[in-house]
């Protein structure tokens, strides 16, 4: 039985950055971990219409671990095909964002979410707003980088202090989530940085994954 962590673009730069944050976890999972790349995704979920089309496909590629797996994640911020995934697996499934959310609201009051484009805002808004939890919410604020533009880690840090910096000093968050999946290698420094909790969205589900594997040993 296995976690499977998957990634609903088809960049493997994304999932081996993914690969790498989880790993640290993977001593304290009863099952192993195991990163997975949706090869028929766009290299980026940036947009509603590439959350939408990416349902079917990861709905087919996780049917066909059903039998071998002990839950699934689905590494996006989009959380997309989530409630679909949940309907049609009998394992845990667990979306990075719902995830985020969730941990970094015992982490502080307000959290403040880092997206990669303006465009990604109001798709954060509708869910949150679903999650019921608007309240919670310091700002979501963006990089204005593509998925592809935060492998340049020099520029990409260097957005991720000053929106951090916008989202601790004005917008008054005390914790900070990573609203994407492509921004894993830069948890540690930008909570050193910030001085606040941040959230790595991945770590944040598969510690879930965990969780709920560990649960199901309980019965």
């Amino acid at each position: 039985m296995t976690i499977y962590v998957v990634n609903p673009n088809s960049s493997q730069h994304v999932t081996d950055g993914i690969d790498k944050a989880i790993d640290p976890m993977r001593a304290a999972s009863l099952v192993p971990i195991e990163a997975r790349t949706l090869t028929q995704g766009p290299p980026g979920i940036e947009t509603q219409a590439h959350v939408d089309g990416v349902v079917a496909p990861l709905l087919e590629h996780c049917a066909a671990f059903e039998n071998d797996a002990s839950a699934f994640v689905v590494a996006c911020y989009s959380d997309p095909g989530l409630a679909a995934l949940r309907e049609q697996s009998a394992r845990p499934v667990i979306g990075i964002a719902e995830a985020s959310i969730l941990t970094a609201m015992t982490f502080g009051q307000r959290f403040g979410i880092i997206s990669i484009l303006s465009k990604s805002v109001p798709r954060h808004m509708r869910y949150v707003g679903a999650m019921g939890v608007m309240d919670r919410l310091a700002a979501d604020l963006p990089l204005e980088l593509g998925v592809l533009e935060l492998a340049d880690e020099t520029r990409t840090f260097e957005r991720l202090k000053a929106v951090g910096e916008a989202l601790r000093d004005t917008a008054m968050a005390d914790v900070v989530i990573l609203g994407c999946a492509g921004m894993t290698a830069f948890r540690t420094d930008l909570e050193q940085h910030l001085g606040l909790p941040v959230i790595e969205p991945c770590q944040a589900a598969v510690a879930m994954a965990i969780g709920q594997v560990a649960l199901q040993t309980t019965r």
